[in-house]
């Protein structure tokens, strides 16, 4: 305790050790996906709880976002008088970087916790234990529908969200800046690529799904059963899942430019 070389080989054996355990939950997982029965009914419900009653704070600060670069970006293109531009640099923003991250912390927060703290409560009322008794994977019947849920809807959510922030930076560059309709348009659509731009955006955020969904699971299903152990583990999934998405943002950009 007392010993700050000994307490760093420590942190550095714990974190090494935890990296290992969830790359075999991972492999866990995925040998889950492939093998049957199929858990369709579980998947679309968990669809429905990760990502429909996603839609309202998705939408939302989509559009506020979208907004605040709207109006940011006229301002500053305005010194330069670049004010027409004003649509390719919204787009690219939320397209490139802001769309893809600013949506995976907002699922961090909101259902990357939410399913920790289900399985959490699972894992202390036994419940988990009461599968294995019946001689039921529950990671096959808990946690791969949940994990699955989480990879398909941090994709499309991304989407929404752009659409929504290019709908907010329209609404404050033409409406309330008075800005041309036509330059916004031509500007966004010649300076926004296919194959470089919207590709680089859905691979960061399956990368991000994929990270949110394994490290919500993974901490639920190791989480100590009890109430403490539980909000121990939801915090840690907020704070881990933020940082990896940041972390995992800047390897991306800087590996593949996109």
């Amino acid at each position: 305790m007392f010993n700050p070389i000994a307490l760093v080989g420590y942190k550095s054996l714990t974190f090494v050790q935890h990296l290992g355990r969830m790359a075999v939950f991972s492999a866990d997982v995925g040998r889950c996906i492939v093998m049957p029965p199929v858990r369709v009914g579980a998947f679309w419900r968990e669809l429905h709880k990760l990502g429909v009653l996603s839609l309202i704070i998705i939408g939302v600060c989509g559009v506020a976002v979208g907004m605040v670069v709207g109006l940011q970006g006229y301002h500053t293109l305005s010194r330069f008088g670049a004010d027409r531009s004003l649509g390719a640099l919204v787009g690219l923003s939320l397209i490139r970087e802001l769309g893809p991250v600013v949506t995976a912390l907002l699922l961090t927060g909101r259902a990357g916790s939410a399913a920790t703290a289900e399985i959490g409560t699972m894992v202390a009322t036994e419940q988990l234990d009461g599968l294995r008794m019946q001689s039921i994977d529950p990671v096959h019947f808990v946690i791969m529908p949940k994990a699955l849920a989480m990879f398909a809807v941090v994709p499309l959510l991304t989407c929404i969200f752009i659409v929504c922030g290019m709908l907010g930076g329209y609404i404050v560059g033409i409406g309330f800046m008075g800005g041309d309709p036509g330059s916004y348009m031509s500007s966004l659509r010649s300076s926004v690529d296919f194959h470089t731009d919207v590709g680089g955006g859905l691979i960061k955020s399956v990368v991000f799904g994929v990270l949110l969904g394994l490290i919500a699971t993974y901490r639920g299903y190791t989480s100590k059963p009890t109430s403490e152990g539980v909000s121990s583990a939801t915090t840690s999934t907020v704070v881990i899942g933020s940082v990896s998405v940041l972390l995992f943002d800047y390897i991306i950009t800087a590996l593949w430019g996109v």
